[in-house]
């Protein structure tokens, strides 16, 4: 797995009943929608987390994100669920389960499964540790919000 940026393109178009709705080209099953774009935006950040928790809870594959076209906006998940999808992928990606990960942290596997369970409210410097156990690390970004 190479580095991934956990932002998807996110197209808002308007619904007949005037609200907006945001659908995820590479997660289709994450369909919401708001009121005005800055609330539709806060509920596709969500719905993009539940849809990545939920590919994570059934052993799914996690998609990497497509470039955004022009017209679309980029979503991120909540850094957990971002931190938790990344882990999934990469011990997908080296074939490795969660005794694996337990051994790599000297860890037991209760709680190298409680990592993956995207359910839990596992700490952020945990979900670091285990990525770094595998050669992988986090970074952090920060950018403007378009103003609209």
């Amino acid at each position: 797995m190479d580095g991934t940026t956990f932002a998807y393109p996110a197209t808002l178009e308007p619904g007949e009943d005037g609200r907006l709705l945001v659908r995820f080209l590479d997660l289709p099953e994450a369909l919401t929608d708001g009121a005005t774009e800055a609330e539709a935006l806060a509920e596709a950040a969500d719905c993009l987390s539940e849809a990545l928790a939920a590919r994570i809870a059934s052993a799914e594959e996690i998609p990497t994100p497509s470039a955004p076209s022009s017209c679309q906006r980029l979503v991120a998940p909540s850094l957990r669920i971002a931190l938790k999808a990344a882990l999934h992928r990469v011990l997908r990606a080296k074939k490795a389960t969660a005794a694996d990960l337990a051994r790599a942290l000297g860890i037991d596997h209760k709680e190298a499964r409680r990592l993956l369970d995207p359910k839990e409210l596992s700490k952020i410097d945990r979900l670091e540790d285990a990525l770094a156990a595998f050669g992988y690390r986090s970074v952090a970004m920060v950018e403007p919000v378009e103003a609209k």
